[in-house]
């Protein structure tokens, strides 16, 4: 079964027109003859800008400023060439999408931009943010984990369903909201590049707070990558379970070949969780770490094992 494409796209999310069909044996009329008549809801209106409000359902919060500026550079030079798509909502316009050009717009003053404006609920609204986005990589982890939680919590929808409307794995969907399990300094340090979402799932193999941010801190001073955090974990769970008497020492790195390093990064992206690949002469053994039921369930599947 082929992948599904990234989201359905505005005209499945948003009420677009169906293919035409032709379901009689009469002849078609002429295109010359036959004068559609036009969608309205693809007409361009201009509006006023201070008519025009962010929605709370848009899951990216964070925007570069830098990029900002340099999109309001552009829209000063050539106009904003794709309009905003918009919902009435309490008297003013919604956005639905195209968060930035109106922060961009809102740098240069314009007094007013091109809208379409569509009729949509809360669910297809954040659907479509996240579809956006996503297409265009403009979320950090943080931002899809909450916007996959967000489809969870308030529409009812299962992961399965998720994936399926995002054009995501299921796995995908559900390692992305295992991330709100961190601590928020510990997001806060994905949210902004400190460490990366590899480091995170590993800092997941961790129960204790304390803990898990004590190694995110230990990652930024350091320097850590993927496998010496996996080291590091390993210590402080170790440390976790050793007896009062024993002496409680700071968790060494100690270093990995490069080559099996890359190929350990490689399977824990296949497999959204902790892998460590032992290996020499020809000989090792791999090994898969789950946390859960569920998540020994979902390798099971990426395995293609079914457990009945």
């Amino acid at each position: 079964m082929s992948k599904p494409a990234l989201g359905r796209g505005l005209g499945v999310l948003l009420g677009g027109n169906p293919p035409l069909t032709q379901t009689s044996t009469t002849p078609a009329v002429p295109a010359a003859v036959a004068t559609p008549a036009p969608d309205d809801r693809e007409r361009v209106q201009r509006v006023p800008l201070n008519q025009v409000r962010p929605s709370a359902l848009q899951p990216r919060k964070e925007f570069s400023e830098e990029a900002l500026r340099e999109l309001a550079d552009s829209i000063r030079e050539q106009g904003i060439v794709q309009p905003l798509i918009v919902r009435a909502r309490g008297g003013v316009f919604e956005l639905i999408a195209g968060e930035r050009r109106w922060r961009a717009a809102q740098l240069l003053n314009l007094p007013e931009v091109p809208v379409i404006v569509r009729e949509a609920d809360d669910r297809a609204v954040l659907e479509l943010a996240l579809i956006e986005n996503l297409q265009r990589e403009n979320l950090n982890a943080i931002e899809e984990a909450v916007g996959y939680s967000q489809l969870a919590e308030q529409f009812n929808l299962t992961q399965e369903e998720i994936a399926t409307k995002v054009g995501k794995s299921r796995a995908a969907v559900a390692n992305a909201t295992r991330l709100l399990k961190l601590p928020a300094p510990v997001q806060s340090f994905l949210r902004t590049g400190r460490i990366s979402v590899g480091h995170a799932k590993v800092i997941l193999g961790l129960t204790d707070e304390k803990n898990q941010q004590f190694a995110a801190e230990r990652i930024v001073k350091d320097g850590l990558n993927v496998r010496q955090t996996e080291g590091l974990v390993t210590k402080l769970q170790a440390r976790a379970t050793r007896s009062p008497g024993d002496t409680a020492k700071t968790p060494a790195i100690v270093p990995v070949d490069a080559n099996i390093g890359r190929l350990e990064e490689k399977l824990r992206e296949k497999f959204g969780t902790k892998v460590q690949l032992k290996y020499a002469h020809g000989k090792g053994a791999v090994e898969i770490s789950f946390y859960s039921d569920d998540e020994l369930q979902r390798v099971l599947e990426i395995l293609g094992v079914n457990a009945d």
